[in-house]
């Protein structure tokens, strides 16, 4: 998978997160994934689609990760992952995914985005609805892990 593709999503996750949750993450190195299974406690999942590919991104944030996330952008800290927390999720998988959009297409890659899905709970699954490879980028934070898969038909 070419990195120029999958770099405008990590420096968007990283942006958003700075900005709006004054988070700072550490990426750490990509590898492929072969499973399905959720890296984290809550995942937001969005598909992608254009004239060159589709594929889908996912952003998989630990319980605790999520809930520091929520307190920083909105003032109160839920007991455990509830649908505020979700609906978080599902909009930063969207403004993510949409900083992606914007620098995708200054190189000429055009797509539309869905809306997101968010799924929770320990041991739930990703399931990316495309046939390329999926690409797993780990971060790390002193609040907890995340994670971002990206997986696209072909570029």
């Amino acid at each position: 998978m070419n990195v120029e593709f999958i770099n405008p999503f990590l420096s968007s996750l990283l942006n958003v997160l700075s900005t709006m949750a004054q988070t700072e993450l550490k990426p750490g190195k990509p590898s492929l994934k072969k499973d399905e299974l959720a890296r984290g406690d809550v995942s937001g999942l969005i598909g992608m689609v254009g004239p060159q590919t589709k594929g889908s991104l996912s952003i998989t944030f630990d319980e605790n990760l999520a809930l520091t996330i929520m307190e920083r952008m909105l003032g109160e800290r839920p007991d455990s992952v509830n649908e505020e927390v979700t609906d978080m999720v599902g909009e930063i998988t969207n403004m993510v995914t949409g900083g992606a959009k914007n620098l995708l297409g200054e190189k000429g890659y055009e797509f539309d985005m869905a809306t997101p899905v968010v799924v929770s709970g320990k041991g739930h699954t990703i399931a990316h609805k495309c046939e390329g490879a999926k690409v797993l980028i780990p971060f790390t934070s002193a609040d907890g892990n995340a994670n971002i898969e990206v997986s696209f038909d072909k570029l």
